[in-house]
């Protein structure tokens, strides 16, 4: 029986491992078939770089500003699962050149990474709402948001 804290349908078998082409990138004629054991790291295979699109939260260490950085995070992936963003990175940063910042960058396929946020130019925090509006108009612009969108028209 499987521990109850693991996933009944992630649980590793010794099938072969088969990555199918995804056709995001220079993987797209790629397939890797691989036969070892599926807990051997020897096996592993690092996501580099990493898949698109995805969004990297920049923050100053030093501001204590973690938290805050995972719960953005946690918000993003709730509001755009797996496929519609691929991943989401939190980068600590700790330096006298990065002291304050707090930042939020798109990246999509074939366009330069995207500023969606920075904290310095726009005066303060994020409002989640307009964070997600801004990410889903270059990402899915017609997905609702539900009750984190835009109002349209009325009083």
């Amino acid at each position: 029986m499987a521990d109850p804290g693991t996933c009944v349908e992630c649980i590793p078998s010794d099938q072969p491992l088969k990555v199918e082409p995804t056709g995001d990138g220079p993987q797209e004629t790629e397939q890797v078939t691989l036969s070892q054991n599926p807990l051997d790291p020897a096996t592993f295979v690092p996501p580099s770089p990493l898949p698109l699109p995805s969004v990297t939260i920049e923050f100053c260490d030093r501001c204590r500003w973690l938290h805050r950085a995972t719960w953005v995070s946690t918000e993003l992936t709730l509001t755009f699962p797996t496929p519609i963003i691929k991943a989401i990175s939190v980068l600590p940063l700790n330096s006298e050149a990065t002291a304050g910042r707090f930042r939020v960058w798109l990246f999509v396929a074939e366009h330069p990474p995207i500023l969606i946020w920075d904290r310095k130019v726009e005066g303060g925090f994020p409002e989640l709402k307009v964070l997600k509006q801004r990410i889903r108009d270059h990402i899915q612009p017609g997905k609702s948001l539900g009750h984190s969108d835009k109002k349209q028209g009325g009083p």
